[in-house]
């Protein structure tokens, strides 16, 4: 029996196939001239993609996997883990990127 595809549902409310060549595509920009090896990204995308079909879901909130990728990359490389969040979290200013580095930090 073949399984029915994960739909994202965008912040917008539109929505998308999950696609997991967008979540890797994401991650190997946060990971940029980083000494993150590719085969750990992919791993980290098979392993979100598989947390995403375990939890039965088929309509899965973009937030959802932003949470999954940030707690993956905060454990292989912590600046990775700050670009994608800046991204992802849409920082205002200064202060609230600030305190997303000070989290980061007392997590240490």
């Amino acid at each position: 029996m073949e399984s029915l595809p994960m739909v994202v549902i965008k912040k917008d409310g539109s929505r998308q196939t999950f696609d997991k060549s967008k979540l890797l595509n994401s991650m190997l920009r946060a990971c940029e001239k980083r000494t993150v090896p590719f085969d750990t990204l992919s791993r980290i995308a098979d392993e979100i993609e598989l947390t995403l079909q375990n939890e039965m879901d088929r309509e899965i909130p973009s937030a959802r996997i932003g949470e999954l990728v940030m707690e993956k990359l905060k454990d292989v490389d912590e600046v990775s883990y700050v670009r994608f969040a800046s991204v992802y979290r849409q920082f205002k200013d200064i202060s609230t990127f600030m305190e997303e580095l000070n989290k980061l930090l007392k997590e240490r």
